[in-house]
């Protein structure tokens, strides 16, 4: 890869410290899209994590030692109403092989006051390619164990290749802790040792309100011993200012053979068994892994983020969807709406973007999308108001992709979007109404209506009521998408309408939000105009640039192109760019503490991933064919897959100050979303 470490970043950043460039011996981009680590028993090379998905909200993550960090790490992670209401049911299936008279026990955890259990020192390498893969030494032989969800079901296939002159003895210990991925267990007495045996079958059922997991193994046996295991620490959370300690219930072991040459498998899967051999299931996982892979004609960084793009990808159950990152929320709204371009449109999944945007049409109330896709037996979240406006200009750009005669679009996706548009027009929106000039008004008593608001206790930490700046450019660009529409489809009153609205919210725009003493837009203006009572908020933050990429037509060129050139100074760093200028008052350039700090910061200077491929379309917007440029910007983009905490993955932000470490969410759907979109739509690579 082609890097700017070497001479510098763009214009304005040279003097950034450059120990934040260091080589990292994970990245994985070098080689083609899949990570690999050296481990060679090292622990800190050990600790990155990884992540593997099966496409229905089911995930395995955990670091490469599988010592988990996070309560919601695991190694199988099941989805009881896929892709949502999502529990632990089984953390760890720990390993032990007994070889010529020795024991080796492979498994690594965190207790409290003493080193990590030793496992670690055994592992020579990990690889995902495509899927989780290590490489143990154990004594002059070798085990490699490679693990598989199953698509489209709660199913986990683990393989164990035994490298060796002779057969050894695999011990399995499976830690089940049954329960939701945010809580913790504690030891109790209300778990069962209810198992029934079959032939090479084993089903456990530990909690009556739950569904068993059942295992299959070959020619082994399992040895019943329930017992609890206590007090694993997952340091993640502890830094976080969380409970960080948990109890895990186990209900014995599975002994099983090590045959030279030869793979062992267990499988389990949560309340039945998928169908085909254990070879088969995980052949398939492969080979549709590998179909993630657009080939080695593309660059390393396109094909590893094509790699990435797909975990966050649920489509393989009855309601698809986009999740907005691991171990994190499910699957809210704006966040999916603000992903799909880069998940599924960039890589031609047009058929899966018009399925995930059918479960949104089919929870709106109103012509509102919800907040979060509802769990089953819950009642939905209310919308928020830019998570419709984001689905007005989705809509733009699939519409644009696929054209106006698709049958999703004229049969589905255009009723829905003059359903949403009414209901914003006529002000039935909660939160959300039209100004006396056409524009898109918020407002609401402590609640986050704009993706930069945080709430702590009663307070809003970036309130930003009024009129917010990217709310009008994805209300101009989803009207305009209305009466495109509408004209095709003879619509003659919605497309009056839908043009009109978009006509006066354009020109209401150009009067209102350009700041001439700062030479870049006002982040939010009052709903009122010409009164005592108008205010217009100057500060800079990248809402500004996310307008002009959005709709450059808000902008005359000098205005872009005064744009481009404030976030670049004021905003851009290597990891992002800040959600606030550092000489603004109240900025704050680090992302640590308690919840409370975090929540203080999460907007007030922190580095969003994803705003550089805002920032590379507006750049590239103004100079199509200045090729040195076009360089920069790939170097800028690359960069910012460096150092990721989950292999293969980018981060939702960074520090705004140097050395940028990865903050947030560690592997954030929109961030890799908009890089791929910089690199391969924007960039063309």
């Amino acid at each position: 890869m082609t890097s700017a470490r070497s001479r510098g970043h763009l214009e304005g950043t040279e003097h950034m410290d450059q120990q934040q460039f260091r080589e990292s011996p994970w990245t994985g981009l070098r080689d083609g899209p899949f990570p690999r680590v050296e481990t060679m028993g090292d622990l800190e090379r050990a600790s990155a994590e990884w992540l593997h998905t099966n496409g229905a909200g089911a995930y395995s993550m955990s670091t490469v030692a599988l010592m988990h960090t996070r309560r919601t790490h695991g190694v199988l992670i099941a989805a009881f109403d896929p892709p949502l209401d999502r529990y632990v049911v089984l953390s760890h299936a720990d390993v032990e092989v007994e070889s010529e008279g020795r024991h080796y026990r492979l498994w690594t955890h965190q207790f409290p006051d003493v080193a990590p259990t030793p496992g670690y020192r055994l592992l020579r390498r990990f690889v995902q390619d495509p899927i989780p893969t290590w490489l143990y030494q154990v004594g002059d032989a070798e085990l490699e164990v490679r693990l598989s969800l199953v698509r489209g079901h709660n199913a986990l296939v683990l393989g164990h290749a035994w490298r060796a002159k002779s057969p050894a003895r695999l011990v399995v210990r499976p830690l089940m802790p049954f329960r939701p991925i945010r809580s913790l267990m504690r030891e109790h007495g209300a778990m069962m040792q209810n198992v029934h045996l079959r032939p090479q079958e084993v089903e456990i059922r530990p909690l009556a309100h739950l569904p068993p997991l059942v295992f299959r193994h070959e020619q082994g046996v399992f040895v019943g011993s329930p017992d609890w295991w206590r007090r694993f620490e997952y340091p993640e959370d502890q830094r976080s200012g969380h409970d960080y300690l948990e109890d895990m219930w186990t209900p014995g072991t599975f002994e099983l053979p090590l045959e030279p040459g030869r793979t062992t498998f267990l499988t389990a899967g949560v309340g039945s068994l998928p169908e085909g051999t254990p070879e088969e299931l995980q052949a398939a996982t492969v080979a549709l892994e590998r179909q993630r892979d657009p080939g080695p004609s593309r660059p390393p960084a396109v094909r590893a983020l094509h790699v990435a793009a797909a975990q966050f990808c649920q489509e393989a159950c009855a309601r698809p969807a986009i999740f907005a990152g691991y171990p994190g929320p499910n699957a809210i709204t704006r966040d999916a709406l603000m992903a799909l371009p880069g998940l599924l449109l960039v890589p031609g999944r047009f058929d899966e973007a018009k399925a995930v945007l059918r479960s949104l049409m089919r929870s709106q109330t109103d012509g509102l999308v919800p907040t979060r896709l509802p769990v089953a037996g819950r009642d939905p979240e209310p919308a928020l108001p830019d998570a419709t406006l984001l689905f007005l200009y989705v809509a733009d750009l699939l519409s644009r992709s696929v054209g106006p005669e698709d049958p999703f679009v004229r049969g589905e996706l255009f009723p829905a979007l003059c359903a949403a548009f009414d209901c914003v027009r006529s002000g039935r929106a909660p939160g959300l109404w039209l100004s006396n000039e056409g524009l898109v008004a918020n407002g609401g008593e402590h609640k986050p209506l704009t993706w930069m608001d945080t709430v702590i206790g009663d307070s809003l930490v970036t309130p930003r009521h009024g009129l917010a700046i990217e709310m009008q450019a994805w209300w101009a660009k989803g009207t305009e998408n209305i009466g495109r529409l509408a004209r095709e489809y003879s619509e003659t009153g919605w497309a009056d309408e839908a043009e009109q609205a978009c006509a006066a919210a354009r020109a209401a725009f150009r009067q209102r939000f350009w700041c001439n003493e700062t030479r870049y837009p006002f982040d939010c203006v009052s709903e009122a105009s010409g009164t005592a009572d108008a205010w217009a908020d100057a500060t800079i933050r990248p809402n500004g640039l996310i307008a002009l990429a959005v709709d450059p037509s808000l902008f005359e060129p000098a205005q872009a192109s005064a744009i481009v050139s404030r976030a670049r100074d004021d905003l851009l760093t290597p990891r992002g760019l800040r959600s606030l200028a550092p000489h603004e008052p109240g900025y704050v350039g680090h992302y640590e503490g308690q919840p409370e700090e975090l929540g203080s910061s999460h907007h007030q200077g922190t580095a969003w991933t994803h705003l550089l491929g805002f920032y590379v379309r507006a750049a590239v917007r103004l100079a199509p064919d200045d090729i040195d440029l076009r360089e920069r910007l790939r170097d800028l983009v690359e960069d910012a897959l460096d150092d990721a905490p989950v292999l293969g993955q980018v981060p939702q932000l960074a520090d705004g100050e140097p050395p940028h470490r990865a903050r947030g969410c560690p592997a954030q759907a929109w961030s890799v979303a908009e890089l791929l979109c910089a690199l391969a739509s924007d960039l063309g690579l």
